[in-house]
């Protein structure tokens, strides 16, 4: 289960092309990382990736572990994944140019 939580994690960059600037991507992990998105809302989402059972009961658990997380560990999740699909934004924030 847990590689299929990193298949689909993976997924989405490939679907995307990958880099800055990819919207189903930034809507995905901010949909996962909101306490206020249930599961159910979640799977819904995600629906046109999943390819059966074991794939929703992967994204739901996926959910799940941010749901039991702390608002500080959501937070400290979504720098990072700034961090690793936009490291221009940081690179950019010595030279002033930042978008955060």
């Amino acid at each position: 289960m847990k590689l299929l939580r990193v298949l689909v994690l993976v997924a989405l960059p490939l679907y995307c092309l990958a880099g800055s600037g990819c919207l189903l991507l930034e809507e995905a992990i901010n949909k996962a990382i909101d306490s206020q998105v249930s599961i159910d809302e979640y799977q819904n989402f995600l629906q046109p990736f999943t390819y059966g059972l074991e794939t929703n009961e992967a994204i739901a658990e996926l959910k799940q572990c941010f749901l039991q997380q702390s608002d500080e560990t959501r937070s400290n999740f979504a720098l990072m994944m700034v961090t690793i699909v936009f490291p221009d934004v940081l690179s950019n924030q010595w030279t002033g140019t930042s978008r955060l």
